[in-house]
């Protein structure tokens, strides 16, 4: 439904609204219409509840020498594969790799227009039949929260070598149709050591290109990868991240200690970069080089360390992603700006448009 001014019609939720369907980003900004490329979307900047509106390919202008963006060079895994519960078909959603060898795993119901939907919890024990004569079982769930996610153990085939084989990108219904595996990579995306990578794309870095990163580093703008391998979202459950592997190297600990010291604005591409960076910060907000799980979960009560600004989608009203901006910049400027996102009529999720919070200027701004 629309309201006669052209502006969705919204249920109040956090303040803001609801989020109408037709909001949803449906294919890639690229395959919208002839000569566009990924960086075709706009771009919401906040500074603190101050808000303006620009296409992303501004960004460059909006950063300046010296400023550090981190960045999540994690790759995106075809972490869905087909599968038989008995007679029933299922898919079967492939989120985190365990250290002793299971992976943790999310099945859905096919829906009958290529997506899935959220599917009742099976007891342990259930035996998942997929391509190849691979077997999987599973044995509990992953957390005391609910029964969504399993610790399941597979047998017949090396996994990632089913997923190469087998798999394809996790899909949600919002979306219009199946995309190769390409459209869900980002730029800064390479390959892990041991294959290991994300269930689904680390999306805020989704906008940038090759162009538009050599303009940034020619304007002075630093990046520092990290790596967190993300897992399963699942687009009904609006849970708190489960532990995620992450790794934050010691040249990029430099660089983000080096810019802070420098007066530059750390910006993380992402919820996932935020994680990483603030899980090997000490308390004295030194950043250190640091690997192995976090189950780091950034609120406004635990605040920030080490980031002063975000680039991120725009989250669902129920989405305890939301909590992040919350702590970087407060709960008011949160609020102010998906308000001018839901006027502005923004695309949601992750082919969608992008929101830079970045800290307020001006004599009395202080540091995040």
């Amino acid at each position: 439904m629309t309201l006669a001014t052209g502006v969705p019609a919204v249920e109040p939720v956090r303040g803001w609204g609801k989020v109408p369907e037709e909001l949803s980003a449906r294919v890639p900004a690229e395959q919208r219409g002839p000569g566009l490329d990924r960086d075709a979307v706009r771009l919401l900047v906040s500074r603190g509840t101050e808000v303006s509106h620009h296409a992303f390919r501004e960004l460059p202008r909006l950063l300046r020498a010296g400023d550090l963006l981190v960045v999540n060079t994690s790759p995106t895994l075809a972490a869905a594969v087909d599968g038989e519960v008995g007679h029933a078909r299922v898919v079967v959603h492939f989120s985190t790799r365990g250290d002793d060898g299971r992976w943790a795993v999310e099945l859905r119901d096919p829906d009958g227009r290529g997506t899935t939907r959220a599917r009742a919890g099976a007891p342990a024990g259930t035996e998942v039949r997929l391509p190849g004569g691979v077997r999987l079982v599973l044995e509990e769930p992953l957390s005391a929260r609910g029964e969504r996610l399993w610790w399941a153990r597979v047998t017949g085939a090396e996994v990632l070598g089913l997923l190469r084989e087998h798999g394809r990108p996790i899909r949600y219904s919002y979306t219009d149709r199946d995309q190769p595996l390409s459209v869900y990579q980002t730029v800064f995306a390479l390959p892990s050591a041991d294959g290991a990578g994300s269930a689904e794309m680390p999306s805020a870095a989704r906008p940038f290109t090759p162009g538009l990163v050599a303009e940034l580093v020619s304007r002075g703008v630093q990046f520092a990868p990290i790596t967190l391998h993300t897992g399963v979202a699942s687009a009904e459950a609006h849970e708190p991240p489960y532990p995620e592997r992450f790794a934050v190297p010691e040249a990029s600990a430099r660089l983000i200690n080096a810019a802070r010291a420098g007066g530059g604005r750390v910006v993380a591409v992402g919820t996932t970069a935020v994680r990483a960076v603030e899980s090997a910060a000490g308390p004295d907000g030194v950043v250190r080089a640091a690997e192995g799980w976090t189950d780091l979960v950034v609120t406004p009560g635990r605040g920030v360390r080490v980031v002063d600004g975000l680039l991120t989608g725009l989250h669902e009203p129920e989405a305890s992603h939301l909590l992040m901006p919350e702590a970087i910049a407060g709960r008011a400027a949160v609020d102010r700006g998906y308000r001018e996102a839901l006027r502005g009529l923004y695309l949601w999720h992750e082919f969608g448009d992008v929101h830079l919070i970045l800290p307020e200027e001006g004599p009395h701004a202080e540091r995040c």
